[in-house]
């Protein structure tokens, strides 16, 4: 016979899974818990920031209300260049090359796709060609470039402007970096859906344009978009050429007034132009993550 004791106790719940402990994960007290979390935190690293010893000397270097925005505005008569303008170089640059980088990228991915018998020396320079510059630091290529081809003579081509030979150094880097993202998505098509288009009697070239590029396309978003975050922030390296783009701006300003505000100004327009990027693709992810799901 058991004893009723015995089941009452059997029948209670833990005190480590009790109901009311669990609701601290939920509902109101867990935004409670959060914003109380969070709140002690930045709090507690914003102390520390000004309780430090050198944090006045370095919110005077960094963070001066003033400096930053002389910074921002540029000042001529002190020959001070603009953050702000600088950052439209950066801008300008990495919407051009995006333009060519995706161009370019998709035609190297097909040549390494490509089984044409004629076509397998361009196989073989568009291997070695994904090899070379995902290998190479961008620094580097942008120092080869711009050193390199103005060396060449030329004529036309060796007479270009700085701002030229960065755009080509960012597009013939982050070419091989995009046709690997192309060529992944290419290969996550089903390879049913190439036999069905074939069975219809579409060609290689048809099968590609209306099969298997649409599909990859929605696959390699997310990735291609990563990729263009990193390009945005790799516009800075411009400077390196002599382009007076946000960063040479702000170093600019540094070294005429001994203040790095000019830096921090330049860092927080980075961050407004490529967050928004940041969340729109975290976005697309989820939402792909959703959809394959919901098929599978």
């Amino acid at each position: 016979m058991v004893d009723d004791t015995d089941t009452t106790q059997s029948d209670e719940t833990p005190s480590f899974f009790a109901p009311r402990r669990k609701q601290l994960l939920l509902g109101r007290r867990a935004i409670v818990a959060s914003v109380v979390s969070t709140t002690l935190i930045i709090g507690g690293l914003v102390a520390a920031f000004y309780l430090a010893p050198g944090g006045a000397i370095v919110r005077h270097d960094f963070f001066n209300p003033h400096d930053m925005w002389e910074s921002l505005v540029g000042n001529h008569h002190k020959s001070l260049n603009s953050v702000g303008l600088g950052l439209l170089i950066n801008i300008r640059v990495f919407l051009i090359a995006e333009v060519f980088i995706l161009t370019f990228g998709l035609t190297l991915a097909w040549t390494r796709m490509t089984k044409s018998p004629v076509l397998v020396p361009f196989r073989i320079l568009a291997v070695i060609y994904s090899d070379v510059f995902r290998g190479i630091p961008v620094l580097l290529v942008f120092l080869l470039i711009g050193y390199g081809v103005p060396g060449l003579q030329l004529g036309f081509i060796s007479n270009q402007s700085p701002e030229v030979y960065s755009c080509v150094a960012l597009i013939l880097t982050y070419s091989a970096y995009v046709a690997e993202v192309f060529r992944a998505g290419i290969f996550s098509v089903p390879h049913g859906q190439i036999l069905a288009a074939r069975s219809l009697g579409l060609t290689n070239a048809t099968t590609m344009r209306r099969v298997i590029l649409p599909q990859a396309v929605r696959t390699v978003i997310p990735p291609l978009l990563n990729d263009f975050i990193s390009l945005q922030k790799d516009t800075a390296l411009l400077s390196v050429l002599g382009v007076i783009e946000a960063v040479q701006a702000g170093t600019i300003f540094q070294d005429a007034k001994f203040n790095s505000s000019g830096l921090v100004v330049a860092s927080i327009l980075f961050l407004v132009m490529t967050i928004p990027l940041t969340r729109v693709t975290d976005g697309l992810i989820a939402r792909d993550r959703n959809r394959r799901l919901a098929s599978s």
